[in-house]
C-alpha cells in the first residue's frame, strides 16, 4: 500500500509540474511578438548547425586544455613505461615525450594537428599549470631532504658535493667565454650568461639519483649514504646559488643585486627562526596521527603559497620558496609521508608532464641544422661530463674512497634530469639563453641522465665485483631455500605459514628469505628505514610465533615483476612463494574491454607471444603481475590465493593428469614436517593406472597410513571442501578448472597453485 501511495504522489507531482512548465512556455511564446527575436540563420540546416556548434565546442579554451592534458598524460605514461623497461628513469621518457609532442617531431611532420592541439594562444594556460606543478614538485623535493643526514655525514659529503659544483661551474663559465659571441642573446651581459651556463652544468637531480640508489640496492651501504648526502648538499647549495644568479640577472649588476640578496637572506632567516618553530609545534601535536585534519593541511599549503609568493616578489623565483617550504616541514616521517602522498600524485602524474611538454614545445631540434651546431652540442656534453663526473670522482678519491666508489659517485652526481630542465626554463624565461642554446642544453640533460645507468653497469663490469646483498645466504650450500615475496602483511604471514609447514622439522637443512619490494616512486630517503620496519614487523612477529628463522630483503625498484624474477633466478632458490594479486580489468564491462585491449597491445604480451610463452588471445587465470612473474621465473613456484589461511592441517589435492605427479613431493614434505592430513581426488584414475604416481602413493600410505586418503571420482566435492584448510593444485590443472567454470571455485578454501 505504501509503494502505491508513493507512486501516485510521484506521478502527481512530476506530471503536474511538467504540465505547469509547458503551460508557462506556451504563454511565454505570445510575448515574442512584442520583441525583435534574433535567431541564427546559418542556412546549413539542423545538422549543419549541430556540426558548427560541435566545432565551436572543440575550439573552446577549456576543451583545448583538457584535450592537451589527456594527450600529454597518455603519451608521457607510454614513454615513461618504455624507458622503465630499458632500465632508465621514467623521467627521461617523459622529457622525450615532451620533445615528441613539440615542434621537433609533431610540429614538423604533422603541423596541422600540432596547431589544432597546441595553438599559440593556449600555451599560456599550459605554462601556468606547469608552474603550479613545479611548485608542488619542489615542495616535495624539499620534504624529501633529510637534513639530519647532512649533519651526521657532512664531512666527506660536503667536500665531494661542493667540488662537484665548483669544478663544473668554473668550466661552465669558461665555456660561456667561448660561445658568448655566437650564442648569447643580444643585450645580455656576459656575467648573466656565464653564471647561467655555470649553474646549468653544476646541477644534480637529487630525486632521480635517490631513486637510482634505492633501485640498485646500495642505499644501506656507506657508499649509498655518501651519495645521498652529496646530492642533498648539492641540491641545497645549487638552489641557493641559483637564487643569487637570478637576483644578479634581474638586477643587472652584482652591486644592485645585493638589495635582492639582502631581502632573500631576511626571508630565509624568517622561514628558519619564525615559521619553522611554528610548523614544528603543529608537527608535535599532529605528527603521530594517521590522518591530518583539513585546517592543518590548509596551514601547510598556505605556508607553501606564501613562501612561493614571497620569493617571486623578492626576485629569486617562486620555486625557491616552494623548496624552502618543504625543507622546513616538521621532521616527522609520518607527517611528511602523508603530505607527500597528498601532493606527489597530482604533481607527478597530472601537472609535471605538462612542464615536460611545455619544455618540449620550446625545444626545437630543427634549430640545430648545421653540423657545427651539433659539434658545439657535443662539446657542451663533454664539458658537462668532465666537470661533474670527473670532478666528483676526483674529489671522492681525494677524501679516501676507492676508485670504484669514486667513479660510482661521479656517475651518479652527473645525473641532471628534471632539475636541469627547471634551471634551463628559468634561463629561457629570463631571456639569458637563446632557443638554440636552450635546445643544446636540453640534449645535454638527456644524455647525462641517460648515461648514468650504463655508466654504473660499465664500472661494475670493469672492477668485476658485483654487489651481492648481505641478506642472501651463500649459494654453495645444499639447503632447501625458499623465497617469499609479499605485497601486504596479511599475505606475507600466510605465505610464511605455507613455507614453515614445508620445512618445520628440517630447519637446519633449509632457509626462508622474505622479500618486500616497493616501487621507487613510493619510497623516499627520509622514511626508508621506517618503511622497511613497518613492512617487516608483522612478518617478524609471525616468524617468532612459528619459531622460524627468516632473512629479509627490502628493495626499491621500477619494475616489481622483473625484480622478483631476477632475485629468484639469481639466488638459486628451490621454491618461490607469492600471493595472487587482483586484476583491475575484471568485474566491470569497461574493465574487461580495457583488459582485452591491453592483452593485445601490451608489449610484454606481444613479446611472450613471439617467444612462444603465451598465446596472444589465451585467457589467463591470473592478474597481469602474477602472469609476468610466472613467465619469467625458472624455478618451482607457488601462488597462494589466501582466504585467511591460519593452519595447514587438512589439505585437498585434485589430480587431473599424470603431469600432477610432482605434487606428491610437496605432499611428502607436508606430512613429514607438519603431520598434515592429505585427501586426494582422483579425477581420471591416474593414481591407480599411472605406475609412477601409484608407486609414490603406495609408499606414502605405508609410511603414513593415517595421513593419506583417496576419494573416488564420483564423490560430491562441495560437501567437504569447507572442512579443508588448503587446496593444493598444479598450474595446468588450475587453468583447466578456471576454464571449465567449475562450481568448486565458489567453495574452495585457500589455494596453493604450484608450478614445476
Amino acid at each position: 500500500m505504501k509503494n502505491y501511495k508513493n507512486t501516485v504522489f510521484y506521478l502527481s507531482v512530476t506530471g503536474g509540474f511538467i504540465a505547469l512548465m509547458y503551460w508557462i512556455i506556451i504563454k511565454g511564446k505570445k510575448l515574442e511578438t512584442s520583441e525583435v527575436i534574433v535567431t541564427p540563420e546559418s542556412g546549413k540546416g539542423s545538422w549543419g548547425d549541430f556540426l558548427a556548434s560541435m566545432q565551436h565546442n572543440f575550439q573552446d579554451p577549456l576543451a583545448i586544455l583538457l584535450a592537451q592534458i589527456l594527450t600529454i598524460i597518455l603519451v608521457a605514461r607510454v614513454f615513461g613505461w618504455v624507458f622503465k623497461k630499458i632500465g632508465q628513469p621514467s623521467v627521461i621518457g617523459e622529457i622525450i615525450a615532451g620533445i615528441v609532442l613539440g615542434p621537433s617531431l609533431l610540429g614538423m611532420y604533422f603541423p596541422e594537428f600540432s596547431t589544432v592541439l597546441f595553438p599559440v594562444e593556449s600555451l599560456g594556460n599550459l605554462k601556468f599549470l606547469s608552474q603550479i606543478g613545479l611548485i608542488l614538485f619542489m615542495f616535495v623535493i624539499g620534504m624529501e631532504l633529510d637534513l639530519k643526514v647532512l649533519k651526521n655525514k657532512a664531512n666527506e659529503a660536503v667536500v665531494i658535493s661542493h667540488a662537484s659544483i665548483v669544478i663544473p661551474f668554473a668550466l661552465g663559465i669558461g665555456l660561456a667565454y667561448y660561445v658568448y659571441d655566437q650564442f648569447a642573446p643580444v643585450g645580455v651581459k656576459f656575467l648573466s650568461f656565464a653564471l647561467f651556463m655555470g649553474i646549468a652544468l653544476s646541477i644534480t637531480a637529487f630525486p632521480v639519483l635517490a631513486r637510482i640508489v634505492q633501485e640498485r640496492g646500495i642505499h644501506k651501504t656507506k657508499l649509498g649514504s655518501i651519495v645521498i648526502t652529496c646530492a642533498a648538499a648539492d641540491d641545497i647549495t645549487a638552489w641557493c646559488i641559483l637564487a643569487v644568479v637570478i637576483a644578479i640577472v634581474k638586477a643587472g649588476t652584482f652591486v644592485s643585486s645585493l638589495y635582492i640578496i639582502m631581502l632573500a637572506v631576511l626571508y630565509v632567516l624568517a622561514m628558519i627562526y619564525i615559521v619553522k618553530p611554528f610548523l614544528k609545534r603543529i608537527g608535535d601535536l599532529y605528527g603521530s596521527k594517521d590522518s591530518i585534519v583539513k585546517p592543518v593541511v590548509a596551514i601547510f599549503f598556505l605556508v607553501l603559497i606564501i613562501s612561493s609568493y614571497a620569493t617571486e616578489v623578492i626576485g629569486i623565483h617562486a620555486l625557491f620558496g616552494a623548496f624552502m617550504a618543504g625543507a622546513i616541514m616538521p621532521d616527522v616521517p609520518k607527517l611528511r609521508t602523508i603530505f607527500i602522498e597528498k601532493v606527489e600524485d597530482v604533481a607527478l602524474i597530472l601537472l609535471l608532464p605538462l612542464f615536460f611538454v611545455f619544455t618540449g614545445l620550446k625545444t626545437e631540434i630543427g634549430l640545430l641544422n648545421d653540423p657545427y651546431l651539433w659539434k658545439v652540442t657535443g662539446f657542451i656534453i663533454l664539458v658537462a661530463v668532465v666537470g661533474k663526473f670527473v670532478g666528483s670522482a676526483l674529489a671522492a678519491k681525494f677524501v679516501g674512497q676507492t676508485w670504484r666508489d669514486s667513479l660510482t659517485i661521479g656517475a651518479l652526481m652527473n645525473t641532471r634530469g628534471l632539475m636541469e630542465l627547471i634551471v634551463l626554463n628559468i634561463g629561457l624565461e629570463l631571456k639569458v639563453l637563446t632557443p638554440e642554446v636552450f635546445t643544446m642544453m636540453v640534449i645535454m640533460a638527456l644524455v647525462t641522465t641517460f648515461m648514468t645507468g650504463p655508466a654504473l653497469d660499465f664500472i661494475n663490469f670493469i672492477f668485476k665485483n658485483k654487489d651481492v646483498s648481505a641478506n642472501i645466504d651463500g649459494l654453495n650450500d645444499k639447503k632447501y631455500r625458499v623465497l617469499i615475496s609479499f605485497g601486504n602483511n596479511e599475505k606475507g604471514k600466510s605465505l610464511l605459514r605455507v613455507a614453515n609447514s614445508l620445512i618445520k622439522k628440517q630447519k637446519t637443512q633449509s632457509s626462508v628469505t622474505v622479500m618486500h619490494l616497493s616501487l621507487s616512486d613510493e619510497v623516499h630517503t627520509f622514511n626508508l628505514e621506517d618503511k622497511e620496519k613497518n613492512s617487516f614487523d608483522p612478518i617478524v612477529e609471525e616468524s617468532q610465533l612459528l619459531k622460524q628463522e627468516i632473512t629479509t630483503i627490502f628493495k626499491s625498484t621500477i619494475d616489481i615483476e622483473s625484480e622478483i624474477a631476477e632475485v629468484a633466478n639469481e639466488g638459486e632458490y628451490d621454491l618461490l612463494l607469492i600471493g595472487l594479486g587482483k586484476s583491475i580489468f575484471e568485474g566491470t564491462i569497461l574493465g574487461k574491454v580495457i583488459g582485452f585491449t591491453t592483452r593485445i597491445i601490451n608489449p610484454d604480451r606481444l613479446i611472450d607471444k613471439f617467444t612462444g610463452k603465451e598465446g596472444l588471445f589465451e585467457n589467463s587465470p591470473f592478474d597481469e603481475r602474477t602472469r609476468q612473474i610466472i613467465s619469467r621465473t625458472k624455478m618451482p613456484m607457488g601462488i597462494l590465493i589466501d582466504k585467511d589461511l591460519q593452519q595447514i592441517e587438512r589439505v585437498f589435492i585434485p589430480i587431473f593428469s599424470t603431469e600432477d605427479s610432482f605434487l606428491l613431493d610437496y605432499v611428502q614434505k607436508l606430512i613429514y614436517n607438519n603431520n598434515t592430513k592429505i585427501e586426494f581426488l582422483d579425477n581420471n584414475g591416474h593414481l591407480i593406472t599411472n605406475f609412477i604416481m601409484k608407486t609414490a602413493l603406495d609408499s606414502l600410505e605405508q609410511k603414513h597410513p593415517n595421513n593419506i586418503s583417496v576419494i573416488p571420482n564420483d564423490s560430491t566435492v562441495n560437501e567437504f571442501l569447507d572442512q579443508k584448510d588448503l587446496m593444493l593444485i598444479s598450474l595446468e590443472s588450475w587453468k583447466k578448472l578456471v576454464d571449465s567454470r567449475s562450481i568448486w571455485l565458489s567453495e574452495v578454501p585457500s589455494v596453493l597453485i604450484l608450478k614445476q
